[in-house]
Formats: structure tokens, sequence, C-alpha cells
């Protein structure tokens, strides 16, 4: 599980979408107090701070509506609370962008 802290446009499709996922995830865990991944470190960073998770989600979007995907999963914006910027990193930037590197895709870190 991991939201990246990095631009979307650099971000390849399969972390482009994978991340994309994994914001509903958190989004539902935090909103629905579900159990499931809520002790995780990249879901108790953004407790409190669904307003940058919202944010964060409307980048991806427009990320991927400029790709051409078709995006018909929004969140609820009533539900998007709390601090309006991220500031708790699970991994510095620089970290995520080695960890990017790694992995051989066609990310552009």
């Amino acid at each position: 599980m991991r939201i990246w802290d990095i631009s979307p446009v650099k971000l390849c499709k399969n972390h482009l979408l994978g991340e994309h996922r994994e914001i509903h995830a958190i989004w539902a865990v935090i909103t629905e107090n579900k159990k499931g991944y809520s002790k995780h470190p990249e879901t108790i960073r953004w407790v409190g701070k669904l307003g940058a998770l919202y944010f964060r989600h409307e980048q991806l979007v427009k990320e991927m509506k400029r790709r051409g995907y078709n995006h018909q999963s929004p969140l609820d914006k009533k539900n998007a609370t709390g601090k309006s910027k991220q500031d708790v990193l699970v991994d510095s930037t620089l970290k995520q962008i080695q960890i990017l590197k790694q992995k051989n895709c066609s990310c552009q870190v």
C-alpha cells in the first residue's frame, strides 16, 4: 500500500492506477471505520488529512483523464475534512524515487 508523494505526471500507468485504487481503499478505511489496513503506516499518515487525500485523488484523476482514462469513481467531497496538506511521509521523496527506479518501470523519475 502506497500513496506516492511524486507528481502523478511522472508515474507509469501501473503506479498511477495502483495509487488510485489505494487512495480509494484508504478513504474507505478512514471514512467508514473499516479495520483492514487501519494500522498500516500509509493509512495512519492520512488520518485527519482527508482534505489532502482528496486533493491527491484529484491530481491523479486529472492525470488519468489526460492519458485518456474514463474516471468514474469520485470521492465524496463532504468527507474531505481535516488538513489540506500532507506533512508526513512514510519515505522521503528521494527514497520514493529510488524505489521507483529499482522497479524498472516506465515512471519518469
